[in-house]
């Protein structure tokens, strides 16, 4: 192997040995998590939205907020440039947020959220994959702003 090729070691790189990429290597399972969430909370939220919208309407209403968070984290992380990891970011810290204070709503107001929705009791409905996806983007992306530093410093 030459000292041109890119490596592939655990860290993240992209394949033409330019700049890391956010949905290269383990990136990838990443994106393709926050994709199938983003599926599921868009068509549960639709449903729910479209057949019993009076029945909990803050909480399906924060449901389709969350798909579009969804919808966002992955497109920034799927394009991975510079801006698109800061949207991802941000995208990430609020759905962290979300899930956390509409998971304690959800306990403290059964009433409000009479239906599971994504972010609704930690996203039980959804294995607790909203809890936990969150803190795993962010370290994720954490690692990736890393890499990227020490090859600007490097260049």
């Amino acid at each position: 192997m030459s000292d041109d090729e890119p490596t592939t070691d655990a860290g993240p790189t992209s394949t033409a040995g330019g700049p890391a990429a956010s949905g290269s290597g383990p990136g990838r399972i990443l994106v393709a998590v926050y994709a199938l969430l983003a599926l599921a909370a868009t068509g549960r939220s639709v449903m729910q939205i479209a057949l019993s919208f009076d029945r909990a309407p803050l909480a399906y209403i924060l449901s389709a907020v969350a798909a579009v968070i969804y919808v966002v984290a992955t497109v920034a992380l799927v394009r991975g440039d510079r801006t698109s990891v800061r949207v991802a970011t941000v995208a990430i810290t609020i759905e962290l947020v979300g899930v956390v204070t509409v998971g304690v709503a959800s306990y403290v107001d059964t009433a409000a959220f009479p239906d599971k929705t994504v972010w609704s009791h930690f996203g039980s409905g959804y294995g607790y994959v909203p809890l936990v996806l969150p803190v795993l983007g962010l370290l994720w992306l954490r690692r990736v702003r890393a890499e990227r530093a020490r090859e600007d410093l490097s260049a």
